[in-house]
């Protein structure tokens, strides 16, 4: 490969951006410049090409008005960046990106050559679209030219300094839109389904490299400090999670938070210096899908409603489907005392199903009992 070429690509590998990348119909230089440089691990977390028709559709969950569009490319750029975020290293930058094109074939085409390339980053969206001159170049010089595109895009996204030499021509001059969300848009994107879940990095950063989250799923309403002991208790424990507390903006029988009130809990973390992620995943199944691998840190109270099959529709096999497969993604539970029915109780008071024992850990009385709790909170401070 030209030299700019790689000093792009250790640039990218070195940003510690995480990317997912979706493409279809060129840039496939691109992939090999990428993989061939050491360091690919660390930046490009899936590569996906959905040429088929078929494939698209499964990807994107429709099917396209247009395959070869500026719509088409960022709606692939979104569905890798919600990837990518579950994908991601805990505490590192992510972005989707997508590329699709209609390059030069074994047939003549009636259209142009053209080709779209989208990155979808948190609070941002950059699509770029270049039409190509027809009869100008082989299939491999226009495959060439799109993958100068992608690896450009890719490194506007990293925010890295790079010399790109895209080699088009005069009437070749790419056409680029950018849009930016602010805060209450990628809420709102949150709480519509569109996107996943915000992070919000408040704590100072750490030197460590985590291999999961520890994630303390809660309402917060307020956050307290039992809540900041439970999660320092539980880090002591799982020493290779990355802290952080998680609010879901979706309840599974209250309308969604506002943005404002989301806000209004989000700004008690960034007062405590904790990291928090707001979810639109209420139920500890789709969490699971969510935040693959992780440890969530819970009440007795929450680990007896999530074995009692009378949640799941008085099912007891539903039950142990659901939590099986919940295990199978790496997902483990850390168990703190609560008190159920005005008694106290730990984890070894419960029935846990032995198919599941071992995704469950007990958070010892000795070294966790807080009996305060956010309700109680609420009612002395007359909420």
């Amino acid at each position: 490969m030209e030299t700019w070429v790689r000093a792009v690509v250790e640039a990218i590998h070195s940003s510690r951006a995480q990317a997912v990348i979706y493409l279809a119909g060129g840039a496939s230089q691109a992939l090999g410049w990428l993989f061939s440089v050491p360091g690919a691990s660390g930046s490009v977390l899936e590569v996906v090409v959905p040429y088929s028709r078929a494939s698209m559709v499964q990807l994107l969950g429709k099917l396209p008005l247009q395959f070869t569009s500026k719509q088409a490319a960022e709606d692939m750029a979104l569905a890798a960046f919600n990837r990518a975020l579950k994908l991601s290293g805990p505490g590192l930058q992510v972005m989707g990106v997508g590329f699709t094109g209609s390059l030069a074939s074994s047939r003549p085409k009636q259209g142009g050559h053209r080709f779209y390339v989208s990155t979808r980053t948190q609070n941002c969206i950059r699509t770029s679209h270049v039409t190509l001159s027809k009869g100008l170049r082989s299939r491999e010089e226009e495959d060439k030219v799109s993958s100068y595109f992608l690896l450009k895009a890719i490194a506007d996204a990293c925010r890295v300094s790079a010399t790109i030499q895209t080699d088009v021509q005069e009437p070749e001059i790419p056409q680029e839109s950018v849009e930016q969300f602010n805060e209450d848009q990628e809420l709102k994107q949150v709480i519509d389904g569109q996107v996943c879940m915000k992070v919000y990095h408040f704590a100072d950063p750490m030197e460590k490299n985590f291999d999961r989250k520890l994630i303390l799923p809660g309402s917060f309403d307020p956050l307290h400090d039992g809540h900041l002991r439970l999660l320092e208790v539980a880090s002591s424990m799982c020493d290779d999670g990355l802290p952080c507390f998680e609010i879901s903006a979706i309840n599974a029988d209250k309308p969604p938070l506002s943005i404002a009130e989301i806000k209004r809990r989000v700004e008690q973390f960034r007062k405590a210096g904790k990291n928090v992620i707001i979810s639109n995943q209420p139920y500890f199944y789709k969490k699971a899908e969510l935040f693959p691998g992780s440890a969530f840190i819970i009440g007795a109270d929450t680990s007896a409603r999530l074995v009692n099959p009378k949640y799941y529709g008085g099912d007891y096999n539903r039950m142990l489907e659901i939590l099986l497969e919940c295990k199978n993604t790496g997902t483990t539970f850390l168990v703190g005392g609560r008190e159920i029915e005005g008694v106290f109780k730990v984890l070894e008071d419960l029935d846990i199903p032995k198919e599941l024992k071992d995704m469950f850990i007990s958070i010892p009385e000795e070294k966790f009992r807080m009996d305060i709790s956010s309700t109680e909170l609420r009612k002395s401070q007359g909420l």
